[in-house]
Parts: C-alpha cells; sequence; structure tokens
C-alpha cells in the first residue's frame, strides 16, 4: 500500500485499513519473536531465577532472555502466589544482577567439590 492510499485526501489522516495492517504486522512480529521451551528448558530458567547466585546476565547468555522477559516468563509459568513470593524475593536481592555485585575473590567452596 503507498503512502498515498494510505491516507484519507480530505482530512490527511491514515485509513483504517492501514493501521489494522500495521497492528496486525506489529502481532506477527512478537509472536514470532517469542521462544519456544522445552519442558527442561523451562524448569532449568525457573530454577536458574529462584536461585539468590545466579544473575539475569546468566540467563540472558543461556537462553537470551532479559530481565524483563525472566519477568513475564516467571508470571506465564507460576501460581499467582509463587510469582508474588519470587518478585518479592528478587527486589531484595542485589545478587541477581553481576553489576550490583561486590567484587570478592572468596567463593565458598565445600570440600566434597573438586579443586
Amino acid at each position: 500500500m503507498t503512502d498515498d492510499q494510505a491516507t484519507c485526501e480530505y482530512s490527511g489522516l491514515r485509513s483504517l485499513a492501514s493501521l489494522l495492517q500495521e497492528q496486525e504486522e506489529r502481532e506477527a512480529q512478537r509472536t514470532q519473536a517469542a521462544p519456544t521451551f522445552s519442558a527442561e528448558d523451562r524448569d532449568r530458567i525457573i530454577q536458574m531465577a529462584w536461585e539468590d547466585r545466579t544473575p539475569f546476565e546468566a540467563i540472558a547468555h543461556q537462553y537470551r532472555l532479559r530481565e524483563k522477559d525472566v519477568i513475564a516468563f516467571m508470571r506465564a509459568h507460576l501460581l499467582p502466589c509463587s510469582f508474588r513470593r519470587w518478585r518479592r524475593r528478587m527486589n531484595a536481592r542485589t545478587t541477581k544482577h553481576a553489576a550490583l555485585r561486590v567484587a570478592t575473590g572468596f567463593r565458598f567452596r565445600s570440600k566434597g567439590q573438586r579443586g
């Protein structure tokens, strides 16, 4: 559709058909952009999101989900009460962001772990 057909010659406003077409294109892009995960991946993402020491950057690196995408993912895959509990817990954690972590050279390692 050309620009001449997309605007009304009397009012100069865009036609309803062009606005609907743009909306359909945006919706198609949104549905294409949403990744699909296997059951194991979904469980692993939820596990990583619940862990205190796993930053959002690690989830983004492995699954290409930014923080806001992880929040939307958790909202979709958890019960409402579990999601609220998770959000309350994550708001208080500075360890969920790599940039906010205190840089220390010491990491706890149990005696059972390999050196």
